[in-house]
């Protein structure tokens, strides 16, 4: 059983026992959380069909925070040649790691 979430304007596909990389949300390390209504999209029934629109009005996953944390840094270079152009500069981006304790209907 499996379903796919969304959170942050991504999706991810989720199964239970799963850790998974989302962006940053307002929840400290060690709470749980529960994803309801338009934060799940589909989900997948222990026979294998996958559920999606109104079939999802009862679905719950279940999620404890992990960890958080900053990912790897992201170079950006910029350059122009033969303009004396050159900016460099780098990203990290935060993110919040969940781990699934559920998925249901």
């Amino acid at each position: 059983m499996y379903a796919i979430i969304e959170t942050g304007g991504k999706q991810y596909r989720v199964a239970p026992g799963e850790k998974v990389r989302v962006e940053t949300i307002g929840h400290g390390l060690g709470e749980t959380l529960e994803l309801t209504g338009a934060g799940i999209k589909a989900v997948s029934n222990d026979d294998g069909q996958l559920l999606v629109g109104n079939d999802l009005a009862n679905a719950r996953v279940t999620a404890t925070v992990s960890g958080v944390g900053r990912g790897d840094k992201l170079i950006v270079f910029k350059f122009k040649r033969k303009k004396q152009y050159r900016r460099t500069y780098g990203h990290r981006q935060n993110y919040t790691e969940l781990t699934i304790d559920g998925v249901s209907l």
